[in-house]
Formats: structure tokens, sequence, C-alpha cells
């Protein structure tokens, strides 16, 4: 994942991995998949590469970015810290962890923090509701989480 790319690349990636993915049937979602996978996020330039070759406008293509929780406008940190904010887990201290996740970290949901090290994000449902309430960490789920498990994923994170 290549963050600092010129805008130059950032087109001609985009344009590679559309080529790619164009023929699926409903291309859209697996080819901004693609693109955050490759740069971390879903850069700007990528927009209009996406709705020129998807003979989509740029409005349809942003709504789908904006629409969905898992795309992101702007890197990311090192590391991901993603709580879940659905019922299951909110009925079970998901309220109170958030807001000891954002008192530890620093930041809201949707924010890095200032040394890039970890950024924070809701998710509204980790498939965990029986084991909850729960959160993920670059990927892997911690469920029946509690405050102590929250530090030590959040200490984890920030090294």
């Amino acid at each position: 994942m290549n963050i600092h790319l010129p805008r130059a690349d950032v087109t001609e990636r985009t344009l590679a991995i559309v080529g790619e993915l164009k023929s699926l049937e409903g291309p859209l979602l697996p080819i901004l998949h693609e693109i955050q996978d490759e740069f971390g996020y879903v850069p700007e330039e990528s927009l209009p590469v996406i709705a020129r070759e998807l003979n989509l406008s740029r409005a349809e293509v942003y709504g789908v970015v904006t629409f969905y929780h898992d795309f992101r406008e702007h890197p990311a940190g090192r590391h991901v810290l993603k709580l879940c904010r659905a019922e299951a887990c909110q009925s079970m201290g998901g309220d109170r962890l958030a807001e000891r996740a954002k008192a530890l970290l620093g930041i809201d949901f949707h924010e890095t923090t200032p040394d890039g090290a970890v950024t924070l994000e809701p998710v509204y449902c980790l498939g965990l509701c029986s084991c909850s309430p729960s959160a993920m960490l670059d990927g892997e789920v911690h469920a029946r989480l509690d405050e102590a498990e929250l530090e030590t994923l959040v200490a984890e994170a920030r090294r």
C-alpha cells in the first residue's frame, strides 16, 4: 500500500484495476475494494476514472464510497481499530467501550491519532452478537470485550 503516489500513478493504477474487474457483473464494489486494498483508501483522483470507465456519474461513484462505512476517503493509520456499534454490542456496554477507546486514543470515530498509529472506525456488525461487545483490530476479531481488554488492544495498536 503506497499512499504517496503521484496523481498520474493513481490514475494509471486505477485504470489497470478497472480494466481487470469491469467485466464482472456489478463491478463497482469489487473495483472500490481493490482500489482501497491498493492505496489504503479510495483516492479522490480515482473517482472520475471509475465513473468514466463504468459509464457512471461521479456522483454515483462518490455516493457508493460515502454510503458504505468500509470505504475510506483518507489514508488510515498503521492500525485500524473497529468497534461494533450494532444494538447487541451497545446493549452489552459497547457505548461505554467506545467512549473509553476515544479517550485512550484522543480521537473520535473516523479519525487517526496524530502519530498515524491508529484509526478508529465504527462498524455496524461483526457477526459476534452472542459474544458482544466486540471489536476488530487489523482484521482480527475480539469478542466479549471489557475495558481491560480494550486497553490492551489500544496499547498493542499504539506500538
